[in-house]
């Protein structure tokens, strides 16, 4: 989207602008345009003289015409900005007129009757016709509201037909663009049935509502006790009556088949009341309230991005400074994921504590009440999953958004490969580039039907009703999403599922499912399991992640003095790899408390600083530290002597090219980092100040702000807004320890 600012002075674009109507919106766009200098001249035309006087006073068009031919004589453009009933008198005028190739287009909120009106007056639509909707207004209306900025970062919907000129398009589009909106084009049927469902059933239960309560008799009472989610639900019911009375008129098709969506959802819920079935409202409560969260999220970021041209969150971390104290780092994330999983598809309520309230795990879950498991919470770590039973699961209304989350569509794509349903699984722009392959390979083998982008990308269709085959798999690849994705697909094939890695692995799956009851079998690198069984609903404690405690581990070990306790971390055998890297480095590392909590084993953790030395990091450690070799490289970088990576090629289709960006960032810091196909060589030695880019990368942002506790001067650490993704509270527990990093505007 390009977005003309005034200070460039553009050429115009368009000779002549006419704006039929001098409301809100129409002089709005008028006054937005003529400011911008994309017209030679705006003319305006009102059947009410006095909004014709006004709009040339307040600058809003250059000139009003009398009559509407005078108007349009001439016009390279002609925008239709009146009631949405009235339009079909103004395109029965305009028919008469010659208007030769005038590019003509309105901001109806209902354009199948756009439409329907222009062909009957026109005899055809007329392909220089874009009919379009700005999604703006303001409580303030007519021309002396006009805001040349009203539309700025609001969208457009255009609704061309097949027909529709692509110049014609195009240069509407433009003049959206340049007003700073961001322009959509939909099918106007898709259109009618979105604005229906969003904006014209709310009003029309909130006119539906009030209207009812104001004919009782006790409606002083009701008015006089009601509270503020009255207010808010019922603010829309102060909407200009005769413009609604309009909209409904014009729209009743779409508005009518969402009413009756609707209507059968109230009864449905009518039906719970009466029944007392606390489960359904539960369930209907915890999906609302999710979804607008979670939606919400979706869209604000989605504006952030789309609209303002930037996510650039920039993390400013100071040299200096050692870490002391005790520490609890958020809940292990992989857990957090599986915990959800396996206990939606558990028979009974499964209370888990310690859940992560990331992004990522935040995903798993509404992913899970698309498909219509109930879940209470996330509350202060404590989520309540009433699991539906293997075979429990409903087909979503429509794709699952699954954010940044690669480990949730891995897994997901194993569990969902039998069900009885189709799904789609997509996300953000940054999973969209991550490689599916791994698991869509082995799936198909399985009998698995998967569609893919190019190149294996999201998003994942998953076609229901295969009949899975079990099979045993040698993954070419150690990879525990792989690995759980297969096993997860056992859980549904007919036979045998079993899966050998050629290095061992995160195991938190077979755990879990020996944990909810359900047999899995490990022999050496080998896990197998087989269908038959149940899962049980369990109580579950996630442990503190490890791959959040390793910041905190290299950062106390290079900060001369530091001595911290990492309490309740997850010290599963196939998670350590940062802890023995680290000793083999020369790092002070001792495991306290050791205890077992829900089949994982648990210690506390204390660090304290040591002088690093460079080491060959041994191949069979890589895999059991995969996720935690950017601040290993910052460990690197702060030792004596050479570190030298290899076998790690995964860290290339990581959220990001690990081994390039944290290379490319290390050398802007001074340290001499060479990277190689399937790893890295780091000298140590100083580290400088600078600026460096996370890519998007919460773990490359969090590994930058270590190192600036022995670098010679400020790190200005770009592109950080995912670190709430993976560790949502790493500022304030960073700055507790003793770190001097903050997001940048922030004191």
């Amino acid at each position: 989207m390009n977005h003309v600012r005034h200070a460039q002075q553009p050429s115009p674009v368009v000779n002549r602008l006419v704006v039929i109507g001098l409301g809100l919106i129409g002089g709005s766009f008028a006054k937005g345009l003529r400011e911008a200098g994309l017209c030679r001249e705006v003319i305006g035309f009102d059947l009410d003289v006095r909004s014709r006087e006004l709009a040339v006073e307040l600058g809003v068009v250059d000139r009003c015409a009398d009559t509407l031919a005078e108007a349009c004589h001439g016009a390279d453009v002609i925008q239709l900005a009146t009631p949405i009933l009235a339009l079909e008198r103004l395109l029965g005028e305009l028919a008469k007129l010659e208007l030769g190739e005038a590019v003509i287009t309105d901001v109806g909120s209902a354009k199948g009757n756009v439409v329907r009106c222009a062909r009957n007056v026109f005899g055809e639509m007329p392909s220089h016709f874009v009919p379009g909707h700005p999604i703006a207004g303001s409580e303030l209306s007519g021309v002396t509201a006009a805001k040349s900025t009203l539309f700025r970062r609001h969208k457009v919907i255009l609704t061309p037909g097949e027909n529709t000129d692509p110049q014609a398009l195009a240069l509407v589009t433009k003049l959206w663009s340049a007003l700073g909106a961001d322009v959509e084009h939909m099918d106007v049927a898709h259109h009618d049935e979105v604005l229906a469902a969003t904006s014209h059933l709310p009003h029309l239960l909130a006119f539906g509502l009030v209207d009812s309560l104001a004919k009782r008799h006790e409606n002083l009472e009701i008015f006089r006790y009601a509270a503020g989610g009255f207010r808010d639900f019922t603010r829309i019911a102060g909407s200009d009556p005769v413009m609604w009375h309009d909209i409904f008129l014009a729209n009743r098709e779409a508005v009518l088949h969402t009413l009756d969506d609707f209507r059968a959802d109230l009864d449905a819920l009518r039906a719970a009341v009466d029944e007392g079935d606390g489960h359904q409202l539960l369930g209907v409560f915890t999906r609302a309230k999710a979804a607008r969260e979670h939606f919400s999220k979706i869209l604000a970021r989605r504006a952030y991005v789309d609209v303002m041209h930037s996510n650039d969150l920039v993390f400013l971390a100071n040299p200096g400074g050692s870490l002391t104290g005790h520490l609890r780092v958020p809940g292990d994330k992989s857990i957090s994921h599986r915990s959800i999983m396996l206990g939606s598809l558990a028979e009974g309520v499964t209370e888990v504590e310690g859940f992560l309230e990331g992004e990522d795990a935040l995903a798993t879950i509404q992913a899970f009440r698309d498909m219509g498991v109930v879940i209470e919470g996330p509350h202060q770590g404590r989520v309540t999953v009433h699991g539906v039973g293997l075979h429990g699961l409903k087909a979503p209304p429509g794709p699952i958004y699954l954010g940044n989350s690669g480990t949730s569509m891995r897994l997901l794509s194993g569990l969902l490969a039998a069900q009885p349903f189709d799904t789609t699984l997509t996300g953000d722009a940054s999973l969209s580039k991550r490689p599916m392959n791994r698991v869509a390979k082995p799936l198909r083998e399985m009998g698995a039907v998967i569609e893919t982008a190019p190149e294996g990308r999201p998003p994942l269709t998953i076609r229901g009703g295969q009949r899975l085959s079990g099979m045993h798999y040698e993954m070419p690849m150690a990879s525990a999403q792989v690995k759980s994705c297969l096993l997860l697909a056992g859980l549904y094939a007919a036979g045998q599922t079993s899966v050998t890695e050629p290095a061992p692995t995160r195991d938190h799956t077979e755990r879990m499912l020996c944990g909810f009851g359900y047999p899995v079998t490990v022999k050496g690198s080998t896990a197998l399991v087989e269908p038959g069984h149940k899962l049980q609903a369990t109580h579950i404690e996630v442990p503190a992640d490890i791959s959040s405690a390793a910041f905190f581990m290299v950062a106390a070990s290079i900060a001369q003095g530091s001595e911290i306790l990492l309490e309740h971390v997850g010290v599963n055998p196939t998670r350590t790899g940062v802890i023995d890297i680290l000793k083999l480095m020369g790092g002070d590392i001792s495991l306290e408390n050791p205890r077992e909590v829900g089949g994982e084993p648990v210690a506390d953790i204390r660090v304290r600083g040591a002088k690093l030395k460079g080491i060959d990091i041994p191949e069979d450690l890589v895999p059991l530290a995969i996720d935690e070799f950017p601040v290993l490289f910052v460990a690197a970088a702060c030792a004596e002597g050479r570190t030298t990576l290899r076998g790690a090629e995964e860290l290339r289709v990581k959220e990001s090219d690990r081994i390039q960006v944290m290379a490319d960032g290390l050398q802007t810091l001074g340290v001499k980092a060479e990277p190689t196909p399937d790893g890295i060589v780091i000298e140590g030695g100083a580290i400088g100040s600078g600026e460096v880019w996370a890519h998007g990368d919460h773990r490359i942002a969090m590994s930058f702000s270590v190192a600036a506790l022995r670098a010679s001067g400020p790190i200005r650490i770009h592109d950080c807004a995912n670190v709430a993704t993976s560790f949502p509270n790493f500022l304030a527990l960073a700055q507790r320890a003793g770190m001097q990093v903050h997001s940048e505007g922030d004191s």
